[in-house]
């Protein structure tokens, strides 16, 4: 138990050009297509909102099909005439060429770790038995011709014999479960399908618990999912066959639901949640089949779930009455919080934990950089794990029977590092580093803390190339997400390390909404507090320019999902702000947000515009594609998303780009890339990946008025 529970004619009406349409921007001529208006009135308390492009909503329509060929085309005519294009996407395929390994794993007889040699488009999973050679067990990059298949979860059963691996094609949340005798590596039984937002728990060696949701009528990637249910495979029988463990009756609907068996097989916990933050948690003892159902948690008001178990001792992580997290312990025959006893107290700062070899490890944020303290399991703190210096770590966890671990390591110019841990005595030595094309001492990382618009503190991490001059002319990326308690901690990045090495500042504000400083950090960039997040991020800017890292026309912002909401509402609220928006898979339509696949469980940070007059009017003030004006100028954007996601659906980047190309004053372009048979963005093939950001940092530095890399690659000398 190591792992958190688990969320043909093409129109001429389309093609049309208009006058207000046709721009000349840096001698390239771009002619937007005509997106056709077929306005759809909403009554929503007592307002009336139209909505011109509700027809791009329909992804399985001709219209839109033909729509998403046009946008493409003239977006990829633009970026082809940008003269770097080829240079950074070299440079970005030199850069990535590296092997990158993952930790190793234990099950059954054999060794597993991830490997990739460089530039293949999915990872390959290896295994060794002994001192044997490696050998492959599953290469996704064979599951279909141009990667777009890819590998989710894989699990084992208790004796390692039998493997049951998730795979998604072409981005969707939607997921197969394939099951595999591990020894001869030959499928075995049915394959489950129409598996969606799901862990994969074994019992045993006898199956294994995964989640789903019934396949919606319509579309797959848009129709909404809110009944998510939690199912039993047997091995060696039907799915139809298939027992719903939770979630079938209407006092157990929920949108997400999870299960996961304890280490030893006692006990089958399953978390049960109708939004992105708090679950309630129940249990079932696993000893005797008609055991009931137990309730630990009865209500949504926290996250918790459980790390260990000794017998019927449960460990639970919670940040119930404990914003920044903690850990307590309560005996399974009376599980409920006023038996709970603190066993490591809340800290000021946020804690994840981990758990191996009979120990836990927790990791601290201590302003957005790692701490990780030692616990045995009587809650004697043992040591401080002295990382190899200041950034991110991960990993730590594994079986109880484990004689050693392995954690990561890496910062923003860095690349991750695995080590492999002693936890008796806390050694350490290096098990892999990359040998990336990269010079790390020529950059440098420094954190600093602005003040945002209503007074609070807001810390950012500014990295960049050691002697960079302060000038105002060095083209950066601000980079957000602000929501859902994610926490943006330092790591290091391919894309970013050729960006830096173009000159580019590379800045990373911890926003309101975000996981850094807990749950009070959290709230306060939710629902009507939703501002705050636009506002941390307007004042990184600002500050940002005051600083004389850049100006307003050498300044781009970054963000994506949520992130491109943030993006969309920045340049919406302050327009003159950034030379360049780029919003990726962003949620860009607030009032309908909640009406597509999952988005109803995002309201604990939204909200709905059903839920209040206030909450709508409040939603309708800042929803990006709501808040697009006549005669104003806004920066150059490229749009980007996929047509298969099903998280974000492309409805939102359809919409939005729409109202751009139709309102847009002045030169700047707005363009839409849109992705195909792509979804929101996991399991994205390596070859998409350096093609979508070659195009996106030239887009960014050629519409900052560079003719020419600020720093070109020079030329191999040939032999």
């Amino acid at each position: 138990m190591k792992n958190k529970l688990i969320i043909p004619i093409l129109l001429a009406s389309l093609v049309m050009v208009s006058c207000k349409n046709e721009i000349k921007q840096r001698n390239i001529d771009l002619k937007y297509p005509k997106t056709t208006q077929k306005p759809v009135i909403d009554s929503i308390f007592g307002t009336a909102v139209v909505d011109n492009y509700r027809w791009l909503e329909d992804d399985r329509s001709t219209e839109t099909e033909n729509w998403v060929k046009a946008e493409n085309e003239v977006t990829f005519d633009y970026l082809n005439k940008i003269p770097y294009r080829e240079q950074l996407k070299e440079r970005l395929s030199e850069l990535w060429n590296y092997e990158k390994v993952g930790t190793p794993f234990i099950e059954g007889d054999y060794t597993y770790f991830y490997k990739n040699d460089g530039l293949q488009n999915q990872y390959v999973v290896y295994r060794t038995k002994g001192d044997s050679e490696p050998e492959v067990f599953l290469d996704p990059n064979t599951f279909s011709e141009d990667g777009t298949t890819s590998l989710g979860s894989l699990s084992f059963s208790k004796d390692g014999k039998t493997a049951a691996y998730a795979i998604s094609e072409g981005g969707s949340d939607w997921r197969k479960i394939i099951i595999l005798d591990a020894e001869s590596k030959t499928i075995k039984g049915d394959t489950l399908v129409d598996v969606k937002f799901s862990g994969i728990s074994w019992y045993k060696n006898e199956g294994f618990y995964y989640s789903s949701y019934d396949k919606p009528k319509g579309s797959e990637l848009s129709a909404k999912t809110d009944q998510h249910k939690l199912y039993y495979h047997k091995l060696g029988t039907p799915q139809k066959e298939d027992a719903v463990i939770f979630g079938a009756k209407a006092s157990e609907k929920h949108r997400y639901v999870g299960g996961n068996v304890s280490e030893d097989n006692t006990y089958l916990f399953i978390s049960a949640s109708v939004s992105t933050s708090g679950n309630k948690l129940f249990f079932k003892d696993l000893s005797k089949p008609n055991n009931p159902l137990i309730t630990i948690l009865d209500h949504t008001d926290s996250d918790t779930y459980p790390i260990e178990n000794i017998g019927s001792k449960l460990y639970l992580v919670t940040n119930l009455n404990a914003p920044n997290k903690k850990v307590v312990t309560v005996d399974a025959k009376n599980p409920t919080t006023e038996n709970w006893k603190d066993f490591i107290p809340e800290t000021e700062n946020v804690l994840s934990l981990n758990s191996g070899a009979g120990y836990f490890f927790a990791e601290y944020m201590v302003d957005a950089v790692s701490k990780v303290l030692q616990y045995n399991f009587d809650g004697k703190l043992i040591r401080e794990i002295k990382l190899p210096g200041v950034g991110s770590a991960g990993g730590f966890g594994g079986k109880t029977a484990a004689k050693e671990l392995y954690f990561s390591f890496t910062n923003y110019s860095t690349p991750n590092s695995s080590y492999k841990l002693n936890p008796k005595d806390g050694t350490y030595e290096s098990y892999w580093k990359p040998a990336v094309d990269f010079n790390t001492e020529a950059y440098t990382s420094k954190q600093v803390f602005y003040t945002s618009k209503d007074g609070t503190k807001v810390p950012m991490i500014i990295t960049h190339k050691k002697g960079v001059e302060l000038n105002g002319k060095n083209p950066t990326i601000l980079y957000g997400y602000g929501g859902f308690n994610i926490s943006l901690t330092p790591s290091f990045s391919i894309a970013n390390a050729v960006w830096m090495e173009q000159g580019g500042v590379y800045a990373v504000p911890n926003l309101r909404g975000g996981g850094e400083y807990g749950k009070k950090w959290h709230d306060a960039g939710t629902q009507l507090k939703k501002q705050n997040v636009f506002d941390d991020f307007i004042a990184a800017a600002e500050y940002l320019i005051a600083e004389k890292y850049t100006s307003s026309e050498y300044l781009a912002i970054r963000g994506g999902s949520n992130g491109g909401l943030l993006v969309g509402a920045t340049m919406t609220q302050r327009p003159n702000l950034m030379k360049v928006a780029l919003p990726a898979v962003g949620v860009l339509d607030m009032l309908r947000y909640h009406t597509f696949t999952a988005g109803a469980g995002w309201a604990y940070d939204y909200g709905t515009a059903d839920d209040s007059k206030e909450m709508f009017d409040y939603l309708k003030g800042y929803s990006p594609v709501h808040n697009v004006k006549e005669n104003v100028q806004y920066p150059a954007t490229l749009v980007t998303t996929g047509d298969h996601d099903d998280r974000v659906v492309p409805a939102h980047s359809f919409k939005f780009a729409a109202e751009l190309q139709e309102k847009q004053s002045g030169e700047n372009p707005v363009l839409i890339r849109i992705e195909t048979n792509a979804g929101h963005g996991a399991g994205t093939p390596v070859a998409k990946t350096i093609e979508q950001y070659a195009d996106i940092f030239g887009f960014t530095l050629f519409n900052m008025g560079f003719n020419q890399l600020p720093n070109p690659p020079k030329a191999k000398i040939k032999s």
